[in-house]
């Protein structure tokens, strides 16, 4: 499916480095559906700048050149977006949202899996960053696997579009900043010190399984159905509204009957689909594939 970019907006067409930089803002955006509006187009230069430094070239246009002549443009294409997708995050970042996936959505969705003879559960970590999140869902799983899910087998999809973040959530070692709304019992239960570092232990990291995705690949998301919880969160504000209808209805379709989309704390699908159902949480809230046979709550 062709992405077509929105207009330049106010980029004055005479500036041969406005003009290539517009053109390689098209390029994020056909491969990977990031659009940066006028109000972050100076951010746009400053990463494509960082990269010019490192190659040692002298223009926008050399740049350019060098995203989509050279043989190795897909690499440095990686290295830019790299660049731009860089996140923040840490353990147990939205706590009301972990006890409403661990406290009612986990529940309801072990008990749907079980009317059909399934054990078996599988979560999406889109947008993982360097891997707090997916590993802090498998914690929570793990404290389930002597009550809710004793006898159940789960496997958690980390992915990311940032190869430097799925490098790190590999790596499984954080600093101590990094787990500074982590419990006490938690930190001393699941993660063994290395020098000033934390490495997440074997077992929790068995559970996560890290990839590099653009949410954008038609043909790598057809290789993500069956998903019973979704968590994509702080990833749509990269993403203009067409870019964000494209990416949603992937999420949708890979969602079983029943499961569960959650988003960051200030993200929402308002004006983006109805296809889901919002349900409000104590202090969150979740978007729901509902039967369409059964009909809304």
């Amino acid at each position: 499916m062709a992405v077509q970019a929105p207009p330049f907006g106010q980029i004055p067409e005479q500036d041969p480095g406005a003009l290539f930089l517009g053109r390689i803002r098209d390029l994020i955006y056909k491969v990977a559906g990031i659009f940066h509006a006028d109000n972050r187009f100076s951010l746009l230069q400053d990463r494509c700048a960082r990269r010019i430094g490192a190659l040692k070239l002298s223009s926008l246009s050399e740049y350019y050149e060098r995203l989509t002549l050279h043989s190795d443009r897909d690499s440095e294409l990686h290295q830019l977006l790299n660049e731009i997708t860089i996140g923040e995050t840490c353990f147990f970042r939205n706590q009301p949202q972990l006890d409403a996936f661990r406290q009612i959505v986990l529940p309801e969705v072990v008990k749907n899996r079980s009317r059909l003879g399934f054990r078996q559960l599988k979560i999406w970590s889109a947008g993982c960053s360097t891997g707090e999140e997916p590993y802090t869902l498998a914690m929570i799983l793990m404290e389930e696997s002597q009550g809710l899910l004793n006898g159940w087998t789960y496997n958690i999809i980390a992915t990311d579009l940032n190869d430097r973040s799925v490098a790190a959530a590999k790596q499984a070692t954080y600093s101590d900043y990094a787990l500074r709304n982590t419990p006490g019992w938690i930190r001393d239960k699941y993660f063994r010190q290395e020098g000033s570092r934390f490495r997440v232990h074997e077992k929790v990291a068995a559970a996560v399984s890290v990839s590099r995705v653009n949410l954008l690949d038609d043909s790598k998301m057809l290789f993500m159905r069956g998903m019973d919880v979704i968590f994509c969160c702080n990833v749509l504000i990269y993403f203009d509204g067409a870019s964000k209808r494209r990416v949603i209805r992937h999420f949708y379709s890979n969602l079983v009957t029943g499961g569960y989309f959650f988003l960051g704390h200030s993200e929402s699908l308002f004006n983006v689909t109805d296809d889901f159902e919002l349900v409000a949480f104590p202090g969150a809230s979740a978007y729901h594939k509902a039967d369409p046979k059964a009909g809304r709550r």
